[in-house]
């Protein structure tokens, strides 16, 4: 495994190495929840305790896990924390809780929780387990809250339930609905091709000039 730094561990989850939006782990969630931003917030700090609190675990414990059951085991470990964040959710926010539903639950096969305890935690020690655990919720969870304002923007007109546009916007309804979801990452990940393709033709231009 390449070595990095600690600050590298904590910064390349957020964008360089984003879940969402490069990688494509938690697709699910991030295109079924994030119709309104509250959900997208809920549904976020929902995984956020799960990836760090497992980071943690699987780091102070991996001496102790054999590597036969390892996955079978960071799926249990997994799985306590999605417990606990589905409990605390139901009784401090109820509403949050009942429409986000059985996708609470599904944070235990989220595919971007299980790669970094297998590829980060189980190989790292405790500090440098959580900085990647932080920065890959980071990530997440700012990936989640642009698709949901986009969406509740666009969706209903407002932002956070505060209206934007008054009463004579006509809402896109498509955009709270499941189909709005694939289209709010085809838009954002169109914007993002477009950024990096025209920054590689400036590079070219700038190796062009300098030579």
């Amino acid at each position: 495994m390449r070595k990095t730094t600690p600050s590298q561990d904590f910064v390349r989850g957020i964008w360089q190495e984003n879940p969402v939006l490069v990688q494509m782990l938690g697709l699910c969630p991030a295109l079924a929840v994030t119709n309104s931003v509250k959900n997208a917030l809920a549904m976020s700090a929902a995984t956020f305790f799960v990836i760090c609190c497992s980071s943690i675990l699987v780091s102070s414990c991996k001496r102790f896990i054999p590597s036969e059951v390892r996955i079978s085991s960071y799926i249990l470990v997994i799985a306590t924390f999605v417990t606990l964040a589905d409990m605390v959710l139901q009784a401090y926010a109820p509403v949050q809780h009942k429409e986000l539903g059985a996708f609470i639950a599904l944070i235990v096969v989220n595919c971007m929780i299980l790669g970094r305890q297998e590829a980060f935690s189980a190989k790292n020690n405790v500090y440098r387990s959580l900085l990647d655990a932080v920065g890959t919720g980071i990530g997440f969870t700012l990936a989640l809250v642009m698709m949901g304002g986009f969406r509740e923007i666009l969706g209903t007109g407002s932002f956070l339930e505060y209206s934007l546009f008054g009463p004579n916007f006509e809402p896109w309804v498509i955009m709270v609905l499941p189909a709005g979801g694939f289209l709010t990452l085809g838009f954002i990940l169109l914007a993002m091709g477009y950024v990096e393709e025209r920054k590689k033709e400036k590079e070219s231009q700038a190796a062009e000039v300098l030579s």
